[in-house]
């Protein structure tokens, strides 16, 4: 196992391991009701963090999270495969069919 991201936001911790998911990366969430232990443990301890299962998958994983951080600060919308309706960056899935973003 390897730890992948962390941070003190569990919202962006749980987007990750969402995109991991639907991208079939075997993961789990470490940590993630440990921000109430905060002053009997370091901060930095609690935080909630991303590992996953097998280092095999690092490389598609770390890419898919760098495009995630890259299309979050970029506001680059992307055009459905499918549909081909256009979509913001912020959508994993494309509003009008469901398909997923193309990542890979």
């Amino acid at each position: 196992m390897i730890k992948l991201f962390s941070s003190e936001n569990p919202f962006n911790v749980q987007q990750v391991k969402d995109l991991l998911d639907a991208h079939n990366i075997p993961c789990y969430i470490k940590n993630q009701f440990a921000q109430g232990a905060a002053g009997e443990l370091a901060p930095l301890d609690c935080w909630p963090e991303v590992w996953l299962l097998d280092e095999e998958w690092l490389t598609q994983a770390q890419r898919l999270v760098g495009q995630l951080s890259t299309d979050a600060s970029g506001h680059h919308s992307w055009r459905c495969s499918q549909c081909h309706e256009e979509n913001e960056s912020s959508f994993n899935l494309c509003w009008n069919c469901q398909s997923q973003t193309p990542l890979i």
